[in-house]
Parts: C-alpha cells; sequence; structure tokens
C-alpha cells in the first residue's frame, strides 16, 4: 500500500520550540485555546504530532539504539563531544547529563503532548464526519504509543528504590504546576497506557487511505505494533513470558493474513529513495528534501558517511563519521549475502590516492542532498519483515509450531537470495539456503538462527540493542563485542540495560524522580 504523507506535514509547526520537559504548553499557534474550533484544527494538530516524530528520528534514536548495541560504533577523535563515545563504550560520560538522553526525553514529550492535544480537544470541535473525529484520535493514540514504547525501552528498568519503573505517565495537558508533581509510573503501568492507545487506534483507524491522506498510519500498523509490544512485555525485564508471547502471535497472524502488505521482491527496494512506503512497509516517518533550511529532510546519508571521505561517498554535503558498522557487523552476514552490499561497504577508494581506506560505513540510506544534509530517505518504523522474524521467534519461544516458523524465517532468507548483490563478487552456489528443521539441534539453536536473521535483515534500523535487551543475550553479546573492539577492561553490569533519567529532568522535580539503578540520585 502507497503511503506519501509529505505535502501536509512540510506545512506544519515548522518553527523551534523549548526543549524543557517543564514548558508544557503547546508550541507555535497550537497554543491558542482557541485555535481547536473546527475539524480542519484538529486534522492540523494531527498532522502535527506526525511532524515531531522528524526530530526523534533524525539524530537522537539511532545514538541510543544502534550504536549502543555490537552494529556499530562512532568515529570519535579527540576533541571530539563524548556523548556518543559513552554511549558506544558504556562508560563516561554516560552520565545523565549527556545531550543525546536529554534530547531523546525533551522531543518525546514534546510529541506526546501534541498526541494528547489532539485527544484533550477534539470532543468539543464540531464534525461534519463523526469518523474523521475517531480516526484523529486514533492516530495520537498510536504516535503516544509508539513513543512511550521507545521511552520505555530506553528509559524503563530498576530503579535506585528497588522499583520496576517506566517513564512518567502524562496522558492529558497539564495545568501550570502539575508537572512539578509527577514521578516516574511503574514500568507496566506505562506498558497498559500502550496497549490501551493502541487497542483504541486499532479500533478506528481505516485499512488504508487514498489521495493526499497517503501516509497516515493505518489499523494493520497498529496491530503490528501491538503484537510488537507483547514481544517486549514476554521478555526482559517484565518477564511475562509465554502468555504474552501468546498475545503476540495473535496479532501477527492478524497482521501476516490480511492480504494488503508483502514482501517486496528486491530487498533494495526497500532503501531505494524513488521507492518510499512499499507494500512491505506498515509504518514510515516521512521525510522529503528540499524545503527551507532542510527543515523537513533527513540527514543520515550525510550523517553515517566515513569524515575523512569526499565525493567518494555521498557528493553534497558534510560527512559526520556517526554510527559506523563494526567488524563484528560486517563478519555477520553470510558469503555473498546481497544485503550486505545494500546495508554497508567495508571501505571506500580514495580518488586522490587510489587507496582502498578501511572506513566501514552505512549505504543503505543514500541520496543525494539538495544542501548540507538535507535527503529525502523516510525512515521504516515498522515492516512486514520484522513481523515475520518475531512471529517465528515467538512460535519457537511458546513451542507451538516449529514449522511455522521455519517457513517465515526461509520467506525472508528467499528474498535475500534473490536480490542482486554486489556485482564484483560470484554469489556461492548455496547462497543464503533455506534452513532446515534438523539443522537446530535444539531450540535454543533455532532462536538464534534467528536472531542472527533479524541482525542482518534489520542491521542500522535501530532493532538491534532492543532485541539484545528484552532476550537477554545483551551481558554475552557486548562482553564479546567490547573485547573485540578492544576494550579489555570493560566490565558488563546489569546497570547498562537501562539509560539513566536525564539530569534536567532530576532538576525539575528534585526528590519526585527515582533515578534508575547504577546511577546518582539527586
Amino acid at each position: 500500500m502507497k503511503k506519501i504523507l509529505l505535502l501536509s506535514m512540510t506545512a506544519l509547526i515548522l518553527s523551534s520550540c523549548s526543549k524543557d520537559f517543564i514548558e508544557l504548553t503547546p508550541p507555535s499557534n497550537l497554543n491558542s485555546s482557541d485555535f481547536y474550533k473546527t475539524q480542519q484544527d484538529i486534522n492540523q494538530a494531527t498532522l502535527s504530532a506526525y511532524a515531531s516524530l522528524r526530530e526523534l528520528y533524525n539524530g537522537t534514536y539511532y545514538r541510543l539504539g544502534e550504536i549502543r548495541s555490537d552494529n556499530t560504533t562512532y568515529s570519535w577523535l579527540a576533541g571530539n563531544p563524548a556523548n556518543e563515545k559513552g554511549i558506544d563504550e558504556f562508560a563516561s560520560p554516560l552520565l545523565p547529563e549527556n545531550n543525546f538522553l536529554m534530547d531523546c526525553w525533551d522531543d518525546s514529550y514534546h510529541t506526546i503532548l501534541r498526541c494528547n492535544l489532539v485527544l484533550g480537544r477534539s470532543d468539543a470541535v464540531i464534525f461534519t464526519d463523526e469518523k474523521l473525529r475517531n480516526q484523529y484520535k486514533a492516530e495520537a493514540s498510536f504516535i503516544r504509543a509508539s513513543t512511550y514504547f521507545w521511552l520505555n525501552r530506553v528509559f524503563g528498568g530498576y530503579a535506585l528504590n528497588g522499583e520496576l519503573l517506566g517513564v512518567i505517565k502524562v496522558d492529558k495537558e497539564l495545568a501550570p504546576g502539575e508537572a512539578y508533581q509527577l514521578r516516574r509510573s511503574p514500568l507496566e503501568e506505562i506498558y497498559e497506557l500502550i496497549i490501551s492507545d493502541l487497542q483504541f487506534a486499532e479500533a478506528n483507524l481505516p485499512e488504508s487511505y487514498g489521495g493526499s491522506d497517503n501516509g497516515r498510519v493505518t489499523k494493520v500498523a497498529a496491530t503490528a505494533l501491538l503484537g510488537k509490544v507483547y514481544m517486549f512485555m514476554a521478555g526482559y525485564p517484565l518477564n511475562k513470558g509465554n502468555e504474552f508471547y501468546t498475545k503476540a502471535i495473535e496479532k501477527f497472524r492478524e497482521v501476516i493474513n490480511n492480504g494488503q502488505y508483502a514482501l517486496v521482491a528486491s530487498y533494495a527496494d526497500l532503501f531505494d529513495v524513488n521507492k518510499k512506503n512499499s507494500m512491505e512497509s506498515l509504518f514510515e516517518i516521512q521525510y522529503m528534501k528540499g524545503s527551507p533550511n532542510g527543515v523537513t529532510g533527513s540527514p543520515w546519508n550525510n550523517n553515517f558517511a566515513p569524515r575523512f571521505s569526499d565525493k567518494e561517498v555521498v557528493l553534497v554535503g558534510d560527512k559526520s563519521g556517526q554510527n559506523a558498522p563494526t567488524q563484528d557487523m560486517s563478519n555477520a552476514y553470510e558469503t555473498g549475502d546481497p544485503r550486505k552490499y545494500v546495508s554497508m561497504r567495508d571501505g571506500w577508494v580514495n580518488a586522490k590516492t587510489g587507496a582502498f581506506e578501511t572506513d566501514k560505513y552505512i549505504r543503505k540510506y543514500y541520496d543525494v542532498a539538495t544542501s548540507g544534509s538535507d535527503n529525502g530517505n523516510n525512515w521504516i518504523e515498522l515492516r512486514l519483515a520484522d513481523i515475520y522474524l518475531l512471529y517465528a521467534e515467538a512460535l519457537v519461544r511458546t513451542g507451538t509450531d516449529q514449522a511455522t516458523a521455519l517457513v517465515y524465517l526461509n520467506k525472508i532468507r528467499e528474498r535475500a537470495r534473490n536480490t542482486p548483490g554486489d556485482p564484483n563478487v560470484p554469489a556461492p552456489a548455496n547462497l543464503l539456503s533455506d534452513y532446515q528443521l534438523a539443522d537446530f539441534a535444539n531450540d535454543q539453536a533455532f532462536l538464534l538462527a534467528i536472531e542472527k536473521e533479524r541482525r542482518v535483515e534489520l542491521a542500522f534500523e535501530n532493532h538491534r540493542w532492543f532485541d539484545l535487551v528484552r532476550t537477554g543475550r545483551a551481558k554475552d553479546v557486548m562482553i564479546a563485542e567490547q573485547k573485540a573492539d578492544g576494550f579489555n577492561n570493560f566490565t558488563w553490569s546489569d546497570d547498562a540495560l537501562a539509560y539513566p533519567i536525564p539530569m534536567t529532568v532530576m532538576q525539575a522535580n528534585p526528590q519526585q524522580i527515582i533515578q534508575n539503578k547504577g546511577y546518582t540520585q539527586l
């Protein structure tokens, strides 16, 4: 199904706003209590919630997700800010004042604020089409749920008081001063809000859109995200187990049996900037290059390019050396896997010297910027391959249907081997051959095969770190990765499974906000 929500979002809320969570007044012209008079006003407010997602995906999420994992590292040089270095190396200065933690928190709550405006003010507005009222509220519910899901995975964990806490629950507009009384909610309570929002979204979102509305979130996307939420609740740290794996299976089956979505024929087409919003995509964050000051463009092609390259890697704009693939990531691909050629490169040829520079970089988000870092790539947040692999995993974990799990694991491999790869490297005869049940000595071996497939299929899409946390594999994997990267003095602590609550939040509500275990309480 095609989704192209671009022009409407471009016109919305391009002004800057404060990054202070305690400033809970709406940004820009949404400040006015007189603004919400018509159906179109609520539509505009809904679209502003979509637009606010761009900043979160532009620069925050891949740092707290992908760089934290064994997939990528940060090309840090002496004199550079050390925030990414601390995230990458599980070391100082991974402190509450890390600016990426603050940005994640603040930008997330600005997004939640915009959703709460839609949810809180829609009922007082006269609608000519009553279905649209609930649709707009359902869209806001989905975006709020998605944002809280990110917040829970980043900041949710065991606190210094021994409780399993999530983030601060803000599910309505707040009066002045109320924010200072807020505390962190139990982790499960935030998940209950997420589930409630997604169930409302499922019940009130359309199956598809047409015309200029293409690109808005659909019922199937809500179902898919709900299944994914159940998968995370089944694993660490809630550890709800089979009951929630079973709930996830039910939701994944609904998505798979829907019939509107299918794997695209070529893996490369998923990330072709001219083929955005494919029939495999369930939900994408929409970007468009060429707007004033590049405010609606995406930066990843420039951010991920080797910093010392010239036009060998990107033709226009800066090169920042962020999110560089590790050697372990490069080695994770089977010989000849076309997904590696689509997703990354092991180096580049210096145009001046002719030498091959062994400087790995992500190729998945290639585009040519209009200027600076203004590219047109969307960010695919939910796609069918992710659901297939989670479905397979849940089937194995519950011991219900290994044969079906194998089918969906092999569907991913089949699509990959039929994708054109590096034209200079002959593909082996047994390229990405189908697995057989006899290949797995036990369920753990089957699960590790699925984990590996998720890693290479979803590389550089912000899944890896959170997969390692929920499955309890982070400790073993990251000890091996850190030592391989030369950090021989690295000592694992389970405190690293959750990031610290940002210092600005602690300072705003002293003695009210309990810090996560392993970090300092104000």
